[in-house]
């Protein structure tokens, strides 16, 4: 797969792990995260095991012009872009609406939304040049089903699903594919950061079921960028198979 893939969010989780589907595959990537450290480390990581083009650098996606300096600063082998996976994002707290801190909702809609506009947008005009490209944004099944305690996290996911459709809309003329992937319970750091790192409490979330991975849902964004030029995969919902919709889920006691 001789592709050059734009991953943000890449330090952990489904990031982390599509970065290493994508290395295995033979690809050149473009990483980033706000951990400098861990995004550093992963990057020489990859290299050593894989032997593939790898160019990773901090970034925060919610500033704009950090964005749009980094896709015009990108090295000539890595400028253009095949895939863009739109990783990068968050859930803070688990409260009642007028119970949310204000500060948790503002950076929710900030990097789960507005960054990942800014993103698509920088990198969009090579795309539409080269007439060549598949934008995969990590959305999720709280976009579909809302559910207590989550309304604003749930919002910025439906939001996800609502501009994945516009997009594909917009792009319907060119041969640019727009996939939504949609992950039920997800075993990353998710809860570690929805719980502001009480990971005593992100584990409970997960007592009594057998979870998806952050590798299974790169085994679907790999598939879903595999498929043929004509075949667009327009939106896929994956949950762990005990768990229904977003807030439906039949719980076990693990051995």
């Amino acid at each position: 797969m001789n592709s050059t893939v734009f991953i943000t969010g890449a330090s952990s989780g489904i990031g982390k792990s599509a970065a290493e589907k994508f290395a295995a595959a033979g690809c050149r990537l473009i990483l980033c995260a706000r951990n400098e450290q861990k995004i550093t480390e992963l990057s020489k990581s990859l290299q050593e095991r894989f032997h593939v083009p790898v160019h990773a650098f901090a970034l925060d996606v919610r500033d704009k012009e950090a964005v749009d300096a980094a896709v015009k600063g990108l090295p000539e082998a890595f400028s253009d872009i095949d895939v863009l996976v739109n990783n990068a994002g968050l859930a803070l707290g688990l409260e009642k609406l007028q119970d949310n801190l204000v500060n948790d909702w503002e950076e929710m809609i900030a990097t789960n939304v507005t960054g990942l506009l800014y993103v698509t947008r920088a990198v969009l005009p090579t795309m539409l040049r080269r007439r060549q490209g598949h934008i995969i944004n990590i959305g999720s099944i709280a976009g579909i089903h809302a559910y207590p305690n989550g309304a604003v996290y749930c919002a910025t996911k439906a939001a996800v699903k609502t501009l994945s459709d516009g997009l594909r809309q917009d792009l319907v003329e060119t041969p640019i594919r727009v996939t939504n992937i949609q992950p039920g319970m997800t075993e990353t750091n998710f809860s570690i950061v929805r719980f502001h790192g009480d990971v005593e409490r992100a584990n409970k979330v997960y007592q009594g079921i057998e979870p998806l991975t952050g590798d299974d849902i790169a085994d679907i964004i790999f598939y879903a960028t595999s498929a043929p030029p004509h075949v667009q995969i327009c939106e896929i919902t994956v949950t762990p198979t005990c768990q229904a919709t977003g807030n439906v889920a039949f719980k076990t006691v693990r051995p």
